[in-house]
C-alpha cells in the first residue's frame, strides 16, 4: 500500500535544518592525532560550549548548529563554531582539522569514560578502536515519522551521489589509499552502518531495529548508523553518509543540497510515487564506487544501473531540484599540503571542487595548513613561501597508472 501524507508536501522555505560537523585534533608539526579533546572542550565559552559534544574519540570534538531555516544563517552559525574550535584547538596546542579518516596515525586509541563508549568497546571489540573518523551529519526537520520513512526509501538512489561530492578522506598511515573516502571503507566494519535497508513502513523500520538490537548488532536504535536514517533523538531526518566537509562553504553547499533533496522527494511521496526497489548489493556496490572515485571517476546510475560521469549525475540532480532548490552557494578552491615525513597532498578533489583536508577556517582559502590566514584578505590569500624565503616549487605531475581514470596526480611540497 503506497503512503500519502494527510497534508500538503513540505514546502523548501518551511523544512528547517542543522548539521553536526565532526573534526579531528592534529599535530602541527607531525600531522598526528592529538588526544586532547577534553582540553578544547573545556575552553570553549557560552554558545559555542553549549553546542560542542564530546565524540568517540579523544582526537576528536563535534559541533551543532542549532535548529535553523536559512542558509545564510547556518554559515554564520558553522564559521561562528569552527572560529571558537579552531581558537581553543590552538590554545591546547594541536590544529582543528576538517578531514574525513586520521591522516597520519593515532596512538591514543582508548575511548572516553563514559558508560556507553565503554559498552560500545566491550561489544565490537578492535573495531571500536580504528583511528578516528569524521562526518558531516545534516538533519532536515520531518516531524511525520511514516513520511521520514518513506523519505529515506526514495532517497537511497541518490546518496552515493552525495557521499561522492563529499569525499575528503584519502589518506590513512601517511600515505594515499587510492579511495576519495577511506572514511567509508573503514566504517564498513561496524555491523550497523551502511546503505539504508527499503522499509514499507515506519512499524516495519522500528521492527527491524528491534530484532537487530535483540541479536546483539546494536546496543540501542541510537547506533542506528545507516546513511540516513528517521534521528533516534530528533523529529528529523538525518544523512550521515558524507565525509565532514573540507570548509564552510562546502558544508553550507551540501546542507542546501540535502534539504532540497528531502523536499523533492517528499512531494513525490505526497503525490503517491512509490520509491525504487533496488537491491541492496547494487546500493552498496554504488557506495563502494563513489567512496573510491570520488567526483574523479564514474558513478553508478542506481535507476538504471549503468555507471556514468558525477557531471551527468548533478545535471540530473540539478534539474529534478530547480523548482525547490531557493538558494545559491558557491565555493572556492583550496589546495593543502600535509606536514609529516614525504606526505604530500592527494591528487583528490572534495566536496564541490575544493581539495580534499583543507584546514578549519571561516574562510575557506588556505593555502598552506598550520597558518591560519587574515579572513580580510581571504579572496586572494598570499602565496606561501618556504622556511629559506624561496618561493615553493611549481606543481609537478606524477603518472599514476595504477588509476586509469586519473592520468596524473599533482605533488606538493611542505613548506613552513
Amino acid at each position: 500500500m503506497t503512503y500519502r501524507p494527510a497534508t500538503d508536501g513540505p514546502d523548501l522555505a518551511s523544512l528547517t535544518l542543522g548539521v553536526e560537523e565532526e573534526f579531528l585534533l592534529l599535530d602541527a608539526e607531525t600531522g598526528e592525532s592529538m588526544p586532547v579533546a577534553a582540553r578544547v572542550l573545556d575552553g570553549l565559552s557560552g554558545v559555542a560550549h553549549a553546542q560542542s559534544r564530546r565524540e568517540f574519540r579523544h582526537s576528536m570534538v563535534e559541533m551543532v548548529t542549532p535548529v535553523l531555516s536559512d542558509l545564510a544563517e547556518l554559515r554564520r552559525h558553522l564559521v561562528a563554531l569552527r572560529t571558537a574550535a579552531a581558537d581553543a584547538a590552538e590554545a591546547a596546542g594541536a590544529r582543528l582539522v576538517a578531514v574525513g579518516a586520521t591522516p597520519v596515525n593515532e596512538t591514543h586509541r582508548t575511548v572516553p569514560d563514559e558508560p556507553r563508549y565503554h559498552a560500545m568497546s566491550r561489544r565490537f571489540g578492535p573495531v571500536a578502536h580504528d583511528p578516528a573518523v569524521c562526518g558531516c551529519h545534516v538533519h532536515v526537520g520531518l516531524p511525520d515519522r511514516e513520511l521520514a520513512v518513506q523519505v529515506c526509501n526514495h532517497l537511497r538512489p541518490w546518496l552515493p551521489v552525495v557521499q561522492a561530492i563529499t569525499a575528503n578522506s584519502p589518506l590513512h598511515d601517511g600515505q594515499d589509499t587510492g579511495h576519495a573516502s577511506w572514511r567509508a571503507m573503514q566504517l564498513e566494519r561496524w555491523p550497523s552502518i551502511g546503505p539504508t535497508p527499503y522499509f514499507d513502513s515506519a512499524a516495519d523500520y522500528d521492527a527491524t531495529v528491534a530484532d537487530l538490537i535483540k541479536a546483539g548488532i546494536m546496543l540501542d536504535a541510537g547506533m542506528v548508523y545507516w546513511y540516513v536514517r528517521p534521528s533516534a533523538a530528533y523529529p528529523t531526518v538525518e544523512i550521515r553518509v558524507g565525509d565532514v566537509c573540507p570548509t564552510v562553504d562546502d558544508t553550507v553547499l551540501v546542507a542546501g543540497l540535502v534539504r532540497a533533496l528531502v523536499a523533492t522527494v517528499a512531494a513525490d511521496v505526497h503525490d503517491g510515487a512509490r520509491a525504487p526497489r533496488i537491491r541492496g548489493c547494487l546500493v552498496s556496490a554504488a557506495h563502494w564506487r563513489a567512496a573510491h572515485d570520488g567526483l574523479d571517476g564514474d558513478l553508478v546510475d542506481l535507476r538504471t544501473g549503468r555507471a556514468g560521469r558525477p557531471g551527468t549525475w548533478w545535471t540530473t540532480c540539478s534539474h529534478s531540484l530547480r523548482r525547490r532548490w531557493n538558494a545559491r552557494v558557491t565555493g572556492r578552491t583550496c589546495r593543502t599540503s600535509w606536514p609529516g615525513s614525504g606526505l604530500k597532498a592527494p591528487a583528490r578533489y572534495g566536496s564541490a571542487g575544493s581539495w580534499t583536508a583543507a584546514p578549519v577556517t571561516s574562510a575557506p582559502c588556505w593555502t598552506t595548513w598550520p597558518h591560519r590566514p587574515d579572513p580580510r584578505r581571504c579572496e586572494r590569500p598570499p602565496r606561501p613561501r618556504c622556511a629559506r624565503g624561496t618561493s615553493p616549487p611549481a606543481q609537478r605531475r606524477t603518472p599514476r597508472p595504477d588509476h586509469p581514470h586519473r592520468r596524473y596526480m599533482p605533488a606538493y611540497r611542505w613548506c613552513v
